[in-house]
């Protein structure tokens, strides 16, 4: 089922098209950069884009902060929230099920799926920053003549640059998979795969209003968003983990939370299309 689940992912057209987007971007920027050699200054713009000027293949991490407040959240509801939607929408559903194969199998397989779709949207979005930093902007070694790396102000090796950056990969890979589980969780209430998405991003979109009120200060703490962007920590010297490790948290609480309310739901309830 898993395997069935997988090849469908990799075949719909949607899936590539999707990915081609998430990445446009990201490239769009590096042009810009290389054309016009004029980045953001420190402290503005997306993470990192003001130090890939000096060392391209930071672009890789600079592309996960361009996408990640909104096409990578978007990207992601879409894919999951058509997961179980998908199938009622098309008539499908009733009819996996009838085979034998149980709900929480199915529910499993499209989980899979969804992680691998994750992933691949992450993955390909660092990999392609990586190549069009490194070829547009250039690669020069890290040394004390060029450029300084941490945020910190310290020099990184690049041993260390290339742990951290495998790091912050898994860390927004991981609050992407909390978006999904949402959509997942939505997609087991509703027949449209657009209603599923769409809720998914209103509850993303009031976290991050929730973020700039000071009434809602008392439970900043507990949104999905909130910790999202502290992968920047992650190139401190040395690292603070603080916020990493809350963020990991937070995230596996929704995760384990949602997934959860998803199975309970589409266990018991009645299959009419």
């Amino acid at each position: 089922m898993i395997a069935v689940e997988l090849r469908k992912l990799t075949r719909r057209p949607r899936t590539w098209v999707t990915l081609l987007m998430l990445n446009l971007l990201p490239a769009v920027v590096a042009v810009l950069l290389a054309i016009t050699n004029v980045g953001p200054r420190p402290g503005q713009g997306p993470a990192f884009l003001s130090a890939v000027l000096s060392n391209g293949s930071l672009f890789s991490v600079a592309a996960l902060a361009i996408v990640l407040p909104l096409f990578l959240p978007v990207a992601v509801a879409v894919i999951a929230g058509d997961s179980v939607a998908g199938e009622a929408q098309a008539g499908t559903l009733r009819y996996l099920l009838v085979r034998p194969v149980g709900r929480t199998r199915l529910l499993v397989a499209k989980l899979v799926s969804v992680l691998a779709f994750v992933l691949l949207a992450v993955v390909s979005v660092s990999a392609v920053g990586f190549v069009l930093g490194t070829a547009l902007l250039g690669n020069e070694p890290v040394t004390a003549q060029t450029s300084v790396i941490s945020i910190s102000g310290s020099l990184l090796s690049p041993s260390q640059i290339v742990v951290r950056i495998l790091l912050a990969i898994g860390y927004v890979a991981l609050s992407m998979l909390a978006v999904a589980a949402m959509a997942v969780l939505l997609s087991t209430f509703t027949d449209s795969p657009l209603s599923a998405a769409l809720g998914a991003l209103a509850f993303l979109i009031g976290s991050s209003l929730l973020l700039t009120l000071d009434a809602a200060r008392s439970i900043q703490p507990y949104l999905p968003t909130r910790y999202w962007l502290s992968f920047i920590d992650l190139f401190r010297d040395p690292i603070l983990w603080r916020n990493v490790e809350r963020g990991v948290g937070i995230q596996l609480v929704y995760l384990a939370v949602l997934l959860g309310a998803a199975w309970a739901n589409f266990s018991t309830k009645d299959i009419t299309s």
